[in-house]
């Protein structure tokens, strides 16, 4: 799985940093989301389905599913 984060779209809602901490975090001035790490191994997988599904502006794309 490899994840792909169009920042433009993002709403700085902070649910994918909510479910997937380990992979993803928030800018401290903006909150909009940044990806710790674009290719999460097979631990992190069900997290990163659930941050790209609750994701309110659709800015997560998984690759590889």
């Amino acid at each position: 799985m490899r994840i792909e984060f169009d920042e433009p779209r993002c709403v700085a809602a902070g649910q994918c940093a909510m479910v997937a901490p380990d992979v993803f975090d928030q800018r401290e001035d903006d909150g909009v989301a940044i990806v710790l790490d674009e290719s999460p191994g097979k631990d992190q997988h069900e997290a990163v389905r659930e941050a790209a599904a609750v994701c309110p502006a659709a800015a997560i794309r998984l690759v590889g599913e």
